[in-house]
């Protein structure tokens, strides 16, 4: 064998990740070799490790969730979960950049346009979710989950009428649908009408479906208008001791303030606090 073809045999073998042996003594390694030795693209994870961390906690989805979404970028669920956690570790910004990714690829997946629809709404720039989400609504018009974003959407962007309309066809698609009464009740709540609000949020939570973070919602909203026994009530039954005196000291401190403002500061700072 001549001196280059022993140097090409050298190199390739350090390309592999071997340590090549000495010129005098070449081995050439044969393609289906160099092939088996290489290592193995990564594979989505499996059915059963996906679901498991469906279980775990929001940084520890997102972390899991953005390598899968980097595995496949055409994953139509990774990217979507990537950012619904983003979003539920308060980083609006990465949430709604994450589902923007994923529509570039994927233009017609309806959640990843209901997720950018969310995480804009929750960073305060709901202009820029609407276009997202009455994709959504135009690809599912049955689907009450674009309705009901739309309304809080139409509703930060001071489009009240469009709001009252997209929240009452979501209400006809799902009657009493407690998510649907609760984004009524917070829009409520963000223009001071927590009075407004209470009745809402009392027909959210008497529904089989309701969510803790509606009975949490109808806590703050009792509390603000002055009926604290009932919120502390609440509050005692759905939180651990601390945080319920938390949230509860939180309520005593605004001692039933009212306003437009006061409702904007209230609802965003509460929805802090529920996390914890």
């Amino acid at each position: 064998m001549s001196r280059t073809t022993a140097r090409i045999a050298t190199v390739t073998l350090l390309l592999a990740g071997l340590a090549a042996p000495a010129l005098a003594d070449p081995v050439v390694a044969s393609p289906g070799a160099a092939q088996a030795a290489a290592p193995s693209a990564r594979q989505p994870a499996p059915v059963e490790v996906r679901a498991a961390y469906e279980r775990t906690d929001p940084l520890s989805r997102q972390i899991f969730w953005s390598d899968q979404a980097e595995i496949d970028p055409m994953d139509p669920v990774a990217g979507v979960k990537a950012a619904q956690a983003l979003r539920e570790l308060g980083r609006f910004d990465q949430a709604a950049e994450m589902a923007g990714r994923v529509l570039v690829v994927q233009p017609a997946n309806v959640e990843a346009m209901l997720e950018a629809g969310r995480a804009h709404i929750a960073r305060g720039q709901a202009f820029y979710g609407i276009a997202s989400l009455e994709g959504a609504r135009n690809a599912r018009p049955s689907d009450w989950r674009a309705w009901s974003l739309l309304g809080a959407a139409y509703e930060q962007v001071r489009r009240p009428d469009d709001a009252r309309a997209a929240w009452a066809q979501a209400l006809l698609l799902s009657p009493d649908n407690p998510d649907v009464l609760s984004n009524m009740a917070i829009s409520a709540m963000t223009r001071g009408d927590t009075a407004g609000a209470e009745p809402l949020l009392r027909r959210a939570a008497a529904q089989p479906g309701a969510s803790l973070k509606v009975r949490l919602n109808l806590a703050m909203v009792l509390g603000l208008t002055g009926k604290m026994a009932e919120a502390e009530q609440m509050l005692r039954r759905d939180l651990p001791p601390d945080a319920a005196d938390r949230n509860l000291l939180w309520l005593r401190e605004r001692d039933g303030g009212t306003g437009a403002g006061a409702g904007v500061d209230q609802a965003r700072t509460w929805g802090s606090l529920q996390g914890g």
